[in-house]
């Protein structure tokens, strides 16, 4: 498709098209409006005008992407399944749809040589409306002597999504009259910020953070399951449903399990 017909609503709509039926959500936000609360050391190298879209998967990705994709095609070495699954989504979107546009793709696991994330995800999904990032910043006269990790909160979904992928689109330009939308502050009580970072730094493993706003879907118990076992016994469970053949040993993985519990999970 040539860069002169296409724009961000047949960006949005076109990627929507190919990955809500899998389970994913898609939410555009200017290049700019992401450097701009970020040191020149962490930037996304394109014009402040480039359009940028945050992909993220709702709790139905598992059982219509993720499962089929492992009875198709199962896994392969040492990757993470999820990430493979999530990459084949988007790659297959991205070539069915905008073969010849120049995107840089950049997922929620991978990093840069410096060991840093390719880009932040949660301040992704702040900056496009599509979830409000609560920071310890966000809780007045704080509580706490030590730091405290933030968490996103969708507004329907509370905890139970997770950021996937950020997408720039480098020839597509977003409207200069566009402007940045707000996140939907559903946690906006001192007490009910408090007790979500407490949650989510204290007890993630309950997943209780996630219940912060009363969610319309949450994950299923199978996804649960996959979710709260070790990365490094995922490919033994997986095998254990029927889903890997019975071959090696289970992979390593370098994530922090509250990294997986927080954008991974």
């Amino acid at each position: 498709m040539a860069t002169s017909t296409i724009d961000e609503k047949t960006v949005k709509d076109l990627l929507a098209d190919g990955l809500s039926k899998l389970g994913f959500e898609v939410y555009t936000l200017k290049v700019g409006w992401y450097n701009s609360v970020l040191p020149p050391k962490l930037h996304l190298p394109h014009p402040d005008d480039c359009l940028a879209v945050v992909v993220l998967s709702t709790p139905s990705m598992f059982e219509k992407a993720f499962l089929p994709f492992l009875e198709e095609r199962g896994s392969q070495g040492l990757s993470d399944p999820i990430d493979l699954c999530v990459k084949h989504c988007v790659t297959s979107v991205l070539s069915q749809k905008f073969a010849g546009q120049k995107v840089d793709v950049r997922y929620d696991y991978e990093l840069l040589p410096s060991r840093k994330p390719k880009f932040l995800a949660q301040t992704a999904a702040h900056m496009s409306g599509a979830a409000f990032y609560y920071q310890q910043s966000d809780v007045s006269d704080q509580p706490w002597a030590s730091k405290m990790f933030g968490v996103c909160v969708h507004p329907r979904l509370g905890g139970w999504f997770a950021i996937r992928a950020l997408l720039v689109f480098q020839d597509i330009k977003m409207n200069p009259e566009e402007l940045q939308p707000e996140p939907r502050d559903c946690v906006p009580s001192r007490e009910a910020r408090i007790r979500l970072l407490e949650d989510f730094n204290f007890r993630w493993q309950d997943w209780s953070y996630r219940n912060i706003v009363t969610p319309t879907e949450t994950y299923s118990q199978k996804q649960q399951d996959y979710f709260a076992t070790p990365p490094a016994q995922r490919h033994a469970l997986l095998r254990s449903w029927g889903l890997l053949p019975e071959l090696g040993d289970a992979p390593s993985h370098n994530s922090s399990e509250q990294a997986q519990a927080n954008g991974h999970g």
